[in-house]
């Protein structure tokens, strides 16, 4: 049996007028937004929830790293999404980066209540840039002497210890800190992102540049040697107030977007989080000074006894290589990258190990890193070396080596297959790139580990016997791979020497 609940008259005509009265309610809705004109996208796009939303941390924020780095800057609002924040400073004001002590409990105990140190660097960002770092950096001096690219402003800082700045770089500086305090530092950048475009001609793009941190721990001996964390953001710089309208600029832009258009890009945070990367690679400077070993007061000077090997005289240190490894860490591979200008794609290779880099063919090089960079990359991987322009090869004359060569001459005359037990010479390698004197000079006085200057001349013996005096021309003229007997004379008027080539 079905059962069927029948309202009375006057519920219907109530119920009915309710039913009416809500409609005209909501008749007017469409006719003010218009059609297709009410979407969630509006809605998120009102200020109260865009307040919110930018109140909240990025989204790759999620992973606890022991130490937090703030930089009290807001970030441009006109960076795309997945893409690197970006922040703008004036050159020369104070900014405060906040030191956070993010550790969990029992993480790290071993430098509870005790000191760590931080490095602070402003580098390029633009790989470009970074190969020609060096030369960068020494041309700034040069304009700016006496000035510096980074400084901490120390009657601002809070909980800074023994704050250092060598002289000799520029754009470095470092101090101690305590973890269980609170830590706060002020820096100042005081170069533009301007001053290192390559044309100047008025409203140029800046380039960006890098604010790195690394932190260490004390080891054994004392020294903040033992790698803790890394963090770096992207900044370009700009004149004093320029950075204020540069921010005021891409705020305006991006307020005459589309609301579709906006949802490309990330929202502008009042404080920039460094974000976690790799230790900046330290530099290993090799001492081409000369052997202390070596007494001018001797009339010449050998690689070796009679044969000419260098059993004596030690060897000049090879060059130093820097291979890929297939033993090579992900960490180590890291540094790697970074020595070898490839800081752009550290983050892409984080969990390559050397043998994984290795297996990567050419052309998958090419399509992860793009053409130029992928050729380069390659050719870094497998260890490839640019052909010398020039290379010739030598050996020293001595008394010995000539009474040996007499006495092979006479046992040759008295035994057709020559003497059995006669000595072979050896020879060194010379490899010329400028095809100069002043380079010969340079290498000929790096194989016997002694100063350039104390060769005086370096000649050629002619057919007649003749003494020619090397230039460059002659050295230009010289056949691949030929071979010279290197004999030393030694100059009337001082303690140097003349160099023959035989």
């Amino acid at each position: 049996m079905a059962w069927a609940l029948k309202l009375p008259l006057a519920d219907e005509v109530i119920e009915s007028g309710l039913v009416q009265d809500f409609d005209a309610s909501l008749s007017g809705i469409g006719q003010e937004l218009g059609a297709g004109a009410y979407s969630m996208s509006d809605v998120l796009a009102l200020p109260i929830f865009k307040q919110e939303e930018s109140s909240l941390p990025p989204d790759n924020e999620n992973k606890i790293l022991p130490f937090q780095y703030v930089l009290c800057a807001a970030t441009s609002p006109a960076v795309k999404l997945h893409d690197e924040t970006l922040t703008y400073l004036n050159q020369g004001q104070s900014y405060e980066i906040r030191m956070l002590d993010n550790r969990k409990l029992g993480e790290l105990p071993e430098i509870n209540g005790k000191l760590v140190k931080s490095i602070f660097r402003v580098v390029f960002h633009d790989r470009r840039l970074q190969y020609t770092e060096h030369q960068q950096l020494e041309g700034w001096r040069w304009n700016r002497p006496g000035d510096r690219i980074l400084d901490i402003d120390i009657p601002m800082s809070v909980g800074i210890i023994d704050p250092r700045a060598n002289p000799n770089q520029l754009n470095t500086v470092e101090f101690l800190w305590d973890p269980a305090k609170r830590t706060s530092v002020f820096i100042q950048v005081h170069c533009i992102s301007t001053e290192f475009t390559m044309r100047k001609h008025g409203g140029e793009k800046g380039v960006p540049f890098r604010v790195q941190i690394d932190t260490f721990k004390e080891n054994e001996n004392g020294e903040y040697t033992e790698h803790l964390h890394s963090a770096s953001c992207q900044i370009k710089v700009f004149k004093p107030k320029g950075a204020d309208r540069k921010q005021k600029t891409d705020r305006e832009k991006m307020e005459k977007r589309t609301p579709h258009e906006k949802e490309k890009y990330q929202p502008s945070y009042e404080t920039t989080i460094l974000t976690e990367c790799s230790p900046w690679p330290e530099i290993t400077y090799v001492n081409n000074s000369p052997s202390p070993g070596f007494n001018s007061s001797h009339s010449s000077f050998s690689l070796g006894e009679g044969n000419g090997s260098p059993n004596h005289q030690p060897e000049p240190p090879p060059p130093v290589t820097d291979n890929l490894l297939p033993t090579t860490t992900p960490q180590e591979a890291q540094q790697w990258l970074h020595r070898n200008r490839f800081s752009t794609f550290t983050r892409l290779f984080t969990n390559f190990s050397g043998a994984d880099l290795l297996k990567l063919t050419r052309d998958d090089v090419i399509q992860i890193c793009g053409p130029a960079d992928g050729i380069r990359l390659f050719n870094a991987l497998k260890g490839r070396m640019v052909r010398p322009r020039l290379t010739i090869y030598v050996c020293q004359e001595s008394l010995q080596l000539r009474e040996q060569q007499q006495q092979q001459q006479q046992q040759q005359q008295k035994h057709e297959d020559g003497d059995s037990n006669g000595t072979f010479f050896v020879y060194h390698a010379i490899y010329l790139e400028e095809l100069t004197a002043v380079e010969l000079t340079e290498k000929i006085a790096q194989l016997f580990s002694i100063s350039p200057c104390q060769i005086s001349q370096i000649y050629k013996q002619g057919p007649t016997g003749v003494h020619v005096l090397i230039s460059d021309e002659m050295i230009q003229n010289f056949q691949e791979e030929a071979c010279f007997i290197l004999d030393t004379m030694k100059a009337e008027t001082s303690d140097s020497y003349h160099i023959i080539l035989k």
